[in-house]
């Protein structure tokens, strides 16, 4: 069965381009103009990616919106911001609110397809079954890692697929210090040192949204991370 892919934009000839490009690669595609389009379609169904630029319609910001509405309802979606804004505040704001990536629009068809592709690899595990030989424990951290499921003293801590693989290369080995790169290779994705920041800044309020005293996540300024041993 092919994946479900929404995009949504407001430029007719940009929707129409990708909607054709994705299609032509096996991909079932839906393309929505307007946020409450958007959020209408996806209250009766979620896809299984979406792909948003920020400014929609007569809204600046309504990407963002429709973003956070999306990680209300899903913190395994993959979302791609695809949009022609390239601020660092843009980028910072997309990644807080829990999309997997940033694209911008001048990216190629094959980079888009390739970052598709692998987030999609990804999530493909939460279908598995869970397996013991999967299971990373540190203290009061559990990881599965074939169904990408974290918990933190017993209670789940709603990470993206992005977020999951940060914490997965950290906690792998405490005390080992993981610099940018490491972790852009762990969680397949190719971003600066801001957005990595962004990352674990979002991964540790959802740590301490359970846990106030949660202080597992070293910074290492000018070196990297590391897992607390």
């Amino acid at each position: 069965m092919a994946r479900q892919i929404a995009i949504v934009e407001d430029e007719p000839a940009i929707r129409a381009n990708y909607t054709d490009a994705l299609k032509r690669y096996g991909y079932e595609v839906t393309a929505y103009s307007t946020r409450p389009q958007a959020s209408a379609a996806f209250a009766l169904r979620i896809p299984d990616l979406v792909l948003i630029d920020i400014g929609l319609g007569d809204e600046p910001e309504g990407g963002f919106e429709l973003c956070r509405e999306l990680r209300q309802r899903s913190t395994t979606l993959p979302i791609i911001f695809l949009t022609a804004r390239d601020s660092d505040f843009d980028i910072i704001s997309g990644l807080r609110l829990g999309a997997d990536d940033y694209l911008t629009k001048d990216i190629s068809l094959q980079h888009l397809l390739a970052r598709i592709v692998s987030l999609f690899r990804r999530v493909e595990a939460l279908s598995l079954p869970a397996g013991k030989d999967q299971l990373l424990e540190h203290g009061p951290l559990k990881l599965e890692g074939d169904r990408m499921r974290v918990t933190w003293n017993d209670q789940e801590i709603p990470l993206t697929v992005t977020e999951f693989w940060i914490v997965h290369a950290l906690a792998r080995y405490p005390g080992h210090i993981k610099n940018r790169d490491q972790l852009m290779s762990a969680a397949q994705v190719v971003v600066d040192e801001a957005t990595i920041t962004s990352h674990i800044k979002r991964i540790r309020k959802k740590f301490v949204a359970f846990d106030p005293n949660f202080d597992a996540i070293d910074t290492l300024h000018g070196v990297g991370y590391r897992w607390k041993a």
